[in-house]
């Protein structure tokens, strides 16, 4: 989707303009892959605009990090004003947020250790990542033939840059072949996640995930989904599934930060229940919407004003 441009980044402790938020062509990172981010979003609520589990999104930044021996040259608070201070100086009350933390310009090699640690957080105006019709109507998707990374290749619990080849790789697939996303499965043979976002299936009123194990992100949207099913009184299970249970599912939704919950209209052409959106999946759909925009009591810890 493409990006409407802003009139501020932040960038190593300043606001720039969006114009200036530049970086020289020999930055490690452009080279290889050598960064983590996170995407974040801030909804409208009526105090004003508010970010969605902030804290945690920056505390899983760190993570990333540390697990790509990356050190942050700012703390964990100093990274939340600066997507409170991003969000306010643009006038946005609704945005995709989007930190990155990367290897900057002075050393070249695979030696990473060196290298400067450069910070930058932008916002702007984004829709929902799946589009409005598949959160409406569902998605079409397919098991891809490219695996999920092995975590002893590469590790899938860091949201890293360079990991991200591997999704793009699948996306493209998927969308030539006619699909809307794709899912990829473990070198195991066990589903994994999309491209961008983590699955669920629904069964005998039970849902369930692939556990991280199985190369799956810990998603944040992942998490408050399953918070909100069990104050439903619904079973979660983070499990093993393989592609054939996708295919028998009562229901199947995704959720992520981008395409925040959407529906699985089918899986590699196999309707998935009668090819519309369940009950289940249309319940937990409102409570999440409602949630972000602060209209859930039990929820409004997860909602971080920036005013």
């Amino acid at each position: 989707m493409p990006i409407t441009k802003t009139e501020y980044i932040w960038m190593d402790g300043r606001l720039v303009k969006w114009e200036q938020a530049t970086v020289h062509v020999l930055t490690h990172a452009l080279h290889y892959g050598s960064g983590v981010f996170e995407g974040i979003r801030a909804y409208r609520t009526p105090q004003g605009a508010g970010v969605f589990r902030l804290t945690d999104h920056i505390n899983r930044l760190f993570s990333s990090a540390k697990i790509l021996m990356i050190d942050i040259p700012f703390s964990r608070q100093q990274l939340v004003q600066a997507v409170k201070q991003t969000v306010a100086a643009n006038g946005l009350s609704e945005c995709y947020i989007r930190p990155i933390v990367y290897l900057g310009y002075g050393e070249m090699g695979l030696n990473p250790l060196p290298c400067p640690v450069n910070v930058a957080v932008a916002a702007w105006p984004w829709g929902v990542y799946l589009g409005e019709e598949g959160v409406q109507k569902g998605v079409r998707v397919k098991v891809s033939s490219w695996q999920r990374h092995d975590p002893n290749a590469m590790p899938p619990a860091a949201k890293g840059t360079a990991l991200y080849l591997n999704s793009s790789l699948a996306k493209v697939e998927a969308l030539k072949a006619g699909y809307d996303e794709a899912v990829l499965l473990s070198p195991q043979g066990y589903v994994s996640e999309c491209t961008g976002e983590n699955i669920f299936v629904v069964r005998n009123d039970r849902l369930l995930t692939p556990p991280v194990a199985a190369g799956a992100l810990e998603g944040i949207t992942q998490a408050s989904v399953i918070a909100i099913a069990k104050d439903l009184g619904l079973e979660v299970e983070h499990a093993n599934l393989l592609r054939s249970d996708l295919y028998t599912a009562e229901e199947a939704f995704l959720t992520g930060t981008a395409a925040e919950l959407v529906p699985v209209r089918s899986v590699d052409d196999r309707e998935v229940g009668d090819g519309a959106p369940g009950p289940v999946t249309r319940k937990l759909q409102e409570l999440f919407r409602a949630a972000v925009h602060g209209q859930v009591e039990r929820y409004r810890g997860w909602v971080e004003h920036v005013n």
